[in-house]
């Protein structure tokens, strides 16, 4: 079985459906994910270029059509809150579905609006993507800013309501802020590690090892740009190379797969912020690859207890830890 702990899927529903498709995932995605034996996820809703401009709206639209996609799909699809919900989704052949937001900058400087997104469903929740908010600084943001006053109430928010904290996209003043306030386990759902590709969307090695201290977990990226520098090496060998390195800071418990496809972008979505025009890492393109990378792990020495650590017990353990 296979858990992928971030995935833009609402964003592909949102623009098909907006257009009059319906049944996105059944058309669309679930032939894949059944080749990669994804069981279920993280489905998060982003504020997608070039609607980041208008992101309340935008995230009005995502949810109508995101709620549209799950009604008319339960024959498919299982919205989980645990993970006794998983393994019945499981059990009963539907996509086990977290819902999980990537930034909450729709919310404008309203924090008590964390608590009608957990009553609407969402477990996993960061509080930027790449801009400045005001909650928090993004990658692409001032490195000198960080958590905001307001950022810091959200924290607390999202601890009191058990929601899984996602700290990929942060820039570092602003993770180094939310650790240093943080009391539960923190993930980076999509990022690698800085030490192999030195992109401010990666991990130091003194982040990884606070992810690991908080008993967190780090979900591996597959998109191209943040395995190596050097296009010639955004491959399978070194995206394990992340793998075996953050296995090595903090051990096999604290990692998991969140593989950040672009096969639900647009390309003029995904043109604002990538520099490659070929999206895709070569071996695991899209879900339905990731047998690729699990055999490559066997062969690099992991054992199947290990695969199946990665691939989904650590990702249920932890949601164990947050929602009780």
């Amino acid at each position: 079985m296979l858990i992928d702990i971030h995935g833009d899927i609402w964003t592909d529903v949102t623009v098909k459906r907006s257009l009059g498709e319906r049944h996105i995932i059944k058309k669309y995605h679930l032939d894949r994910f059944k080749r990669g034996n994804m069981v279920g996820g993280t489905f998060v809703v982003w504020i997608d270029p070039p609607h980041d401009d208008r992101p309340k709206e935008r995230f009005e639209e995502s949810i109508k059509y995101m709620a549209a996609e799950i009604w008319e799909n339960q024959d498919i699809l299982r919205v989980i809150y645990n993970t006794e919900d998983f393994y019945k989704a499981v059990d009963k052949g539907k996509l086990a579905v977290l819902l999980g937001l990537e930034g909450i900058s729709h919310l404008g400087e309203d924090v008590e609006g964390i608590y009608t997104l957990y009553q609407l469903g969402f477990r996993q929740m960061s509080l930027t993507w790449n801009e400045e908010n005001a909650f928090a600084t993004g990658a692409r943001g001032d490195i000198n800013r960080g958590l905001t006053e307001l950022g810091k109430e959200a924290v607390k928010i999202i601890e009191d309501l058990g929601i899984i904290l996602d700290v990929s996209h942060a820039n570092d003043k602003s993770f180094w802020d939310i650790c240093r306030i943080a009391t539960k386990p923190i993930i980076a759902s999509h990022s690698n590690a800085r030490a192999l590709c030195n992109v401010p969307r990666n991990l130091t090695d003194d982040q990884i090892k606070a992810i690991g201290e908080s008993r967190g977990l780090i979900g591996i990226n597959a998109f191209n740009e943040f395995i190596h520098v050097d296009r010639n090496k955004r491959n399978l060998d070194y995206l394990i190379k992340h793998i075996e390195h953050i296995v090595d800071l903090i051990g096999i418990d604290h990692v998991a797969f969140g593989f950040d496809f672009f096969e639900y972008l647009e390309e003029d979505t995904s043109n604002t912020f990538i520099e490659d025009p070929y999206r895709g890492t070569p071996g695991i393109e899209d879900i339905s690859k990731v047998p690729n990378l699990i055999n490559k792990l066997r062969e690099r020495g992991f054992s199947q207890e290990d695969i199946e650590k990665i691939s989904y017990k650590n990702f249920l353990n932890l949601m164990d830890r947050i929602f009780g």
